[in-house]
């Protein structure tokens, strides 16, 4: 059996959202360590298995951790390093160009130079 590719954050059960219908499951809301800003949070039904197979549910305050987990097939190589090298290579140093911060920094230099040749 082949390994997925997948990624850990941890995260932290920020609260549990009561549901005003009966027939629909309580939720637990997420903060996602590392997530931006405006997409911090998730929410999931409350409802684990132990290891023995019991229903259980999260508590408020707990420290979780979500997992992201892609077949080999739904995912690309991250060539984003090799893309780097290619760049610093072929882009001469700032002389007198007026890029702001840019200037001095090789990652602000490539998203200068991206935006400005997509």
């Amino acid at each position: 059996m082949t390994k997925k590719p997948k990624i850990k954050k941890p995260g932290t059960v920020r609260k549990i959202i009561k549901s005003s219908i009966p027939e629909e499951p309580e939720k637990a809301e997420i903060d996602v360590e590392g997530a931006d800003h405006l997409y911090r949070e998730i929410r999931v039904e409350n409802t684990l298995q132990d290891e023995e197979g019991k229903k259980v549910k999260l508590k408020q305050g707990a420290q979780v951790e979500v997992t992201i987990e892609a077949d080999g097939k739904d995912t690309t190589p991250d060539d984003q390093d090799e893309e780097a090298k290619v760049f610093d290579l072929l882009t001469p140093e700032p002389s007198n160009l007026s890029l702001g911060h840019a200037e001095t920094h090789p990652d602000r230099r490539r998203q200068f130079y991206r935006s400005k040749h997509r």
